[in-house]
């Protein structure tokens, strides 16, 4: 496999992983935690949803033809009434991920280096992908941090537990060695929970 090729199935495989992630932690989670706010300057895990539900569909709509950042879209509101029910905000996280997966079945190798633009600022394809593949693990990470702190101990890990890392590398290094990316076991595992 060439190394374009490569990087387009390894950020497929990232976005889905960090999606995941996401849902293992707002799974564990009452309706009502959704909608906490963890002092009067962090947005809720609906805020959050909310924020990236309108930032998929901006960014990800007409990727590879229009700028990233559209006439419709009201960046403040995202941040000021999300969805009221789980339902409707899950509806929004998956119909944000369905705009961003559909648009990378667009990409090709030969696309990787076309400049498109977001906010008028020219980005190859490859750099506007990285952009966002480093913008949403940002928001993921507040979604799990603030499950977590809502759940305290009764939280239940999506990585390696607290103090089961020794066993987890004798796990590891007890295997064959083998070239795979670390997502395809962590999706496997996930899976596996229930996904």
């Amino acid at each position: 496999m060439d190394i374009a090729s490569a990087y387009i199935e390894s950020i497929k495989k990232q976005f889905w992983y960090y999606k995941t992630i996401a849902e293992k932690a707002i799974d564990q989670l009452e309706e009502s935690q959704l909608f906490s706010q963890l002092g009067n300057e962090n947005n809720s895990i609906a805020i959050i949803i909310n924020h990236l539900y309108g930032n998929m569909l901006l960014r990800w709509t007409d990727f590879l033809t229009t700028d990233g950042e559209k006439e419709w879209r009201n960046r403040d509101a995202e941040f000021e009434n999300p969805p009221t029910s789980k339902r409707e905000l899950m509806l929004r996280w998956e119909a944000g991920w369905a705009c961003l997966f559909n648009a990378l079945e667009e990409i090709t190798p030969d696309n990787l280096t076309t400049i498109i633009y977001i906010r008028n600022e020219g980005h190859t394809v490859t750099e506007a992908i990285n952009r966002q593949l480093a913008h949403y693990p940002y928001h993921i990470g507040q979604i799990v941090f603030a499950a977590k702190q809502l759940k305290n101990a009764e939280w239940e890990s999506l990585s390696i537990p607290k103090n089961k890392s020794a066993e987890y590398n004798t796990e590891k290094f007890a295997a064959e060695k083998q070239q795979r990316n670390f997502i395809d076991e962590a999706l496997n595992k996930l899976r596996k929970r229930g996904v």
